[in-house]
């Protein structure tokens, strides 16, 4: 019979510029499927928001923010 040995190793995570973030807003009301496609800056999906509303009366949105995060093992 064979044994295993473990050793646990210390990572860590932290965000990496180098990926960008990106910003999206989506429409909540029931039935509408609009969102603001993503954006490299938050003003431009909040600016969607508003113009949206203005259109349909919808004040109702889910805001994602995506970033990218890398994980280095610790020395």
């Amino acid at each position: 019979m064979s044994r295993a040995v473990l050793g646990y190793v210390l990572h860590t995570i932290h965000h990496e510029p180098e990926g960008g973030v990106a910003f999206e807003a989506f429409c909540v009301t029931p039935g509408c499927d609009e969102n603001s496609g993503s954006q490299e800056a938050q003003e431009p999906a909040q600016d969607w928001c508003l113009r949206h509303t203005g259109r349909t009366g919808h004040d109702l949105f889910r805001r994602v923010v995506t970033d990218h995060a890398r994980v280095t093992r610790a020395e």
